[in-house]
C-alpha cells in the first residue's frame, strides 16, 4: 500500500511535496498525472481537451489504483476525488489533504496548462473548492496547510501522519 497519498486543489504543491516525502521515507514517488501522461503520450490538459474529462478520469482512476498498490508516495490530480470509487480507495489509504487559500493557489498555477480553470480561474477555482471540499474532508486523515516552505509542509505531513 502507498506510504502517503496527497490530495488537494491545483497549486497546493502535491508533486513537490511528494518528491520530498519520497526522499524522506527513502521510497519512490509517483504523480498520477505523470503516469497518465506517460501511458497516453499526452498531458492531462490535452487529454481533457481532446477526449473529455470523463475519459481522463477513467485513466486517472487506473493510475491511482496502480499507485496505491505500491510502497510509494503518491501525488494525485486535484480532481481524483470526483469519482466515488477513488474516494473509497483514498479513504482506505494514508491520505493527506494539502490546502491553501485561493490567492496562493492562483499565484502558483500561473499560466500552467489547467483547462478546468478556463478563462476565469478565480471563479473556476472557487467552484472547484466548493465542489471538492467535502470530498477532501471525507477521505483525508490529515489536513495540512500548504502555505509554508517545502520543508515546513513536509514536516507537517510527517507529523500529521504520525499523529493520525
Amino acid at each position: 500500500m502507498a506510504r502517503v497519498v496527497l490530495i488537494g486543489l491545483p497549486g497546493t504543491g502535491k508533486s513537490a511535496v511528494a518528491r520530498a516525502l519520497g526522499a524522506h521515507y527513502g521510497v519512490e514517488w509517483v504523480d498520477t498525472d505523470d503516469e497518465v501522461a506517460a501511458h497516453e503520450g499526452a498531458s492531462p490538459g490535452d487529454l481533457i481537451r481532446t477526449r473529455g474529462e470523463g475519459a481522463f478520469r477513467d485513466l486517472e482512476s487506473r493510475a491511482l489504483e496502480s499507485a496505491l498498490a505500491r510502497d510509494v508516495v503518491v501525488a494525485t490530480g486535484g480532481g481524483v476525488v470526483e469519482r466515488v470509487s477513488n474516494r473509497d480507495a483514498l479513504r482506505a489509504a494514508p491520505t493527506v489533504w494539502l490546502d491553501a487559500p485561493d490567492e496562493i493557489l492562483l499565484a502558483r498555477v500561473g499560466e500552467g496548462d489547467r483547462p478546468l480553470l478556463g478563462d476565469d480561474p478565480v471563479r473556476a477555482l472557487a467552484e472547484l473548492r466548493q465542489r471538492r471540499r467535502g470530498w477532501y474532508e471525507e477521505v483525508a486523515r490529515v489536513r495540512v496547510a500548504a502555505t509554508g516552505t517545502l520543508d515546513e509542509v513536509v514536516a507537517a505531513v510527517v507529523d500529521g501522519m504520525m499523529s493520525s
